[in-house]
């Protein structure tokens, strides 16, 4: 069978040695499976996340427990390949979760996933695999990656829109890239699904995992608390009235509607929402909806996808790992881009990613370290 889209340049049997990432669900499964069916030789692989997992799932919260350890080997079995553990907890520890709350106590709003694609992927886990002799990494990750002729590659959104992954993998770069396989990305989860179920594998229909792998509970402020503390501060609105009180303002994000426990409603008698959040006075400000509207954005740590771009372009942008593409102009440096958003978006805090798209292709990421709006706080 020829090779699927997205394979690294081959040596010229055409057989890599692929580590395959074995989550425990239907999406790895499959995507270790077609890199066998491609012709290379493949090593599937689990990575323990967790310093003590927990036996089993609830329902699609989490990930990284006993039991998706064993789901990865069964399927593994079934595919007929190699099979390991590799215990990455500590390093987990360090770059995810301690990063994570570092984050929110510092007033910012982090992405964990893209963390961990960065910082153990396609970094701790890449690095290992290459000094162990594999040629590339395979992931059940939705996107696509286009060759060229000179050699070079690009990451691209994947077919499946509604799956599209490329967001969280827009800290890839170009030598990340050069050693990655995504099979998925021509393809519906629908038929990822059926294609599992016709090759036996016991996933097919095990729901996928959300929110946040570490908290499997889903209680990010309880979470946050644990680690933390209580740290009592003012809620205030945006000329400085104080409104009520909080036991620690990491319990917040931007765009915030519920949990507020003002101790009185909005003169106008309107929602109100977090605008912003201070670590450096401990607190929390709020305010009507059209103070949420961000038309400009500094990001820092730039990470580019191929060849690093520079100077001033046209893109459209991702700021949320579920959000729409906004256009925008962007003006991009070495250490820094600023972006100008054509139309406003709401939402957008520091610590989160702007992902830039030329197109489907992805240019590159960067952490959003301020924002501008058109309503003061």
């Amino acid at each position: 069978m020829t090779d699927f889209p997205g394979a690294p340049t081959t040596p010229s049997t055409g057989r890599l040695r692929v580590l395959a990432a074995m989550s425990g669900g239907v999406d790895s499964a499959v995507a270790a499976a077609r890199a066998v069916e491609a012709g290379h030789e493949v090593t599937g692989v689990h990575l323990a996340l967790a310093s003590n997992p927990q036996s089993f799932r609830t329902g699609a919260r989490g990930c990284c427990t006993l039991e998706d350890s064993r789901d990865a080997r069964r399927a593994a079995d079934v595919i007929g390949i190699p099979f390991y553990v590799w215990d990455l907890a500590e390093r987990f520890r360090e770059d995810v979760i301690d990063d994570f709350v570092a984050e929110y106590a510092a007033g910012r709003t982090p992405n964990p996933c893209l963390r961990c694609n960065e910082k153990i992927k396609f970094a701790a886990l890449l690095d290992k695999a290459v000094a162990l002799g594999f040629d590339a990494v395979c992931t059940g990750h939705y996107a696509r990656i286009v060759d060229h002729p000179d050699g070079t590659r690009e990451l691209h959104r994947a077919a499946d829109a509604a799956k599209d992954q490329s967001y969280v993998l827009g800290v890839l770069d170009a030598d990340q890239l050069a050693h990655s396989l995504f099979p998925l990305g021509d393809t519906t989860k629908d038929v990822i699904r059926a294609e599992a179920e016709r090759r036996g594998l016991a996933v097919a229909k095990k729901p996928d995992s959300h929110d946040i792998c570490f908290i499997a509970d889903g209680d990010t402020q309880g979470f946050l608390a644990e680690r933390l503390g209580t740290a009592p501060g003012d809620i205030l609105d945006a000329d400085g009235t104080k409104l009520g009180e909080h036991d620690g303002a990491y319990g917040f994000t931007i765009g915030q509607r519920k949990g507020l426990r003002l101790g009185r409603p909005a003169a106008d008698g309107k929602p109100r929402y977090v605008l912003d959040i201070s670590p450096v006075d401990n607190t929390v400000t709020v305010g009507p909806v059209e103070g949420l509207d961000v038309h400009a954005l500094t990001a820092i740590r730039p990470r580019w996808c191929g060849t690093p771009a520079a100077g001033e372009g046209r893109y459209t942008a991702q700021l949320r790992a579920h959000g729409e593409e906004v256009p925008v102009t962007a003006v991009l440096g070495e250490d820094e881009l600023h972006v100008r958003l054509d139309t406003p978006a709401r939402g957008i805090a520091p610590g989160q990613a702007v992902v830039l798209y030329d197109g489907t292709r992805v240019v590159g990421s960067a952490t959003i370290a301020s924002t501008e709006r058109a309503v003061g706080v």
